[in-house]
């Protein structure tokens, strides 16, 4: 399966109905298509569910659930029975995109074909493509310095290149990366250096946080949505033994740095992420289910008074 033919027809949607996602299309000036969805635009809760699926490369569905958090009216649901491919492979957001003045971190299948991060090459996802799609968090439209030269990373002509954007405090932005919890379990596990082949089924849900005032606070609140929010399940081809040495190690709180409200740990940090320890970025909670047994195993648990702190209800 082509990540990058996925999540072009994923994203095609915006741009047939772009006033049904509150975005704006427009072209770069050298021909690469640009679907904002929460620079300039006001997006919306809609246009953050479409950006995660074409984030997940069309390969899992996102959807809003009724709020387990009092005070939080809606909670996201992520699944999806492509649980490897498609958050390793495409919705990780493993490329920073730095030019001049300008700053993304760069999600979707674009990474694949790009093929600049040792994950991709881990996992063997490097793939060619005729199209190429990411997904920028980013409080700026891309320069078209910026659009080229992706382009030329992802080995594609200018036109054949779609970039969807929102920064962290809008409301699209928000929905995309609550829509992670599932991801991070993945990649933790990953570190752990946990055979991602024995995952077949995964659903993660995370309470959607207000809407952050600005984009710190927004990266602060859905954080906390996933550390301290965030459920993951997962059905795996792997017995009790190995759930049983594996799964501790899981949920955010097996870091140091859990208790603590994301921003603040970000700003003691000086808003350098390579001074926050890796293992802290995991959901709250953390079930395996092996698929032989179906039997439960649960690994950690979710933080009510950490996330009302965080969000402010």
């Amino acid at each position: 399966m082509n990540l990058n033919q996925r999540a072009w027809a994923a994203a095609q949607a915006i741009v047939d109905q772009p006033e049904q996602f509150q975005a704006i299309v427009t072209q770069s000036r050298c021909g690469v298509q640009i679907l904002d969805l929460g620079v300039n635009a006001t997006g919306g809760g809609e246009a953050g569910l479409k950006m995660a699926e074409v984030c997940l490369a069309g390969l899992g569905e996102v959807r809003f659930t009724p709020g387990q958090l009092p005070g939080v009216p809606l909670d996201v649901l992520v699944q999806t029975d492509q649980p490897v491919i498609a958050c390793m492979g495409s919705q990780y957001a493993g490329w920073k995109v730095q030019q001049g003045d300008y700053f993304a971190m760069a999600s979707g299948a674009m990474r694949a074909c790009a093929d600049k991060e040792p994950l991709i090459a881990e996992l063997g996802f490097a793939e060619s493509a005729e199209v190429a799609v990411g997904v920028l968090e980013t409080a700026q439209i891309p320069p078209d310095e910026v659009c080229a030269e992706l382009a030329k990373q992802c080995s594609v002509e200018p036109q054949q290149l779609r970039l969807l954007v929102a920064r962290t405090a809008s409301r699209a932005g928000h929905v995309q990366i609550v829509a992670r919890s599932v991801e991070t379990a993945l990649h933790k596990l990953h570190e752990l250096r946990f055979d991602l082949r024995k995952i077949v089924r995964a659903e993660g849900t995370a309470p959607l946080p207000p809407l952050s005032a600005n984009d710190v606070q927004g990266i602060g609140r859905t954080n906390d949505a996933i550390l301290y929010g965030g459920q993951v399940t997962l059905w795996v081809e792997a017995n009790d033994d190995e759930i049983a040495s594996i799964g501790p190690q899981i949920p955010s709180s097996s870091s140091p740095a859990y208790g603590t409200p994301f921003e603040k740990i970000l700003r003691d940090a000086k808003f350098d992420f390579y001074q926050i320890d890796p293992m802290l970025f995991s959901p709250a909670q953390v079930t395996f289910i092996p698929t032989k047994t179906n039997k439960r195993h649960v690994f950690g648990k979710t933080s009510e008074e950490l996330l009302r702190e965080s969000f402010g209800v």
